[in-house]
């Protein structure tokens, strides 16, 4: 007598590709960062993935915990869901904070402005650099040296 197939989901883990994949195809993902006790601190956040560089770019304030946080202990992670649930990817790495955008157009504000999607108009850029200085923007700049994760399928 032969077993019937499990109608239950097989989990099965994602190669590096398929992990890139899956954060080349979203924007947000859950960012955490450690507290002092130890305990994890989640964010949400809308994050840019330069798979070539194994980078994780995030936009942030200079004031925001994760920011105060990573600036303490770099270590951090970023957990991405696909639509379904069925899939994620975590990466994993050190953390830098950049200097606070100061000056419309500085290297920070430059760097910032992909994560924003915009249209490419000059006007809405400037506004947008502008914007960036008076919130303090910096960006969080994760280096991944660890990818991992599972579909169930």
């Amino acid at each position: 007598m032969t077993a019937a197939p499990s109608a239950e989901p097989v989990p099965r883990t994602l190669t590096d590709g398929e992990l890139s994949a899956v954060l080349s195809a979203h924007r947000f993902g859950v960012l955490a960062a450690v507290r002092r006790t130890g305990h994890p601190h989640l964010s949400t956040v809308v994050y840019q993935w330069d798979p070539a560089a194994r980078l994780l770019r995030v936009s942030s304030t200079a004031s925001r915990v994760k920011t105060r946080l990573l600036r303490r202990d770099p270590h951090a992670a970023l957990h991405v869901a696909a639509a379904d649930h069925m899939t994620f990817a975590v990466a994993e790495g050190l953390a830098e904070v950049s200097p606070p955008t100061t000056t419309p157009g500085d290297a920070t504000g430059r760097e910032l402005l992909p994560l924003l999607g915009l249209s490419g108009d000059p006007d809405e850029e400037a506004a947008a650099l502008e914007k960036l200085v008076a919130e303090e923007r910096v960006v969080l700049r994760l280096r991944v040296d660890r990818l991992y994760g599972m579909t169930l399928s």
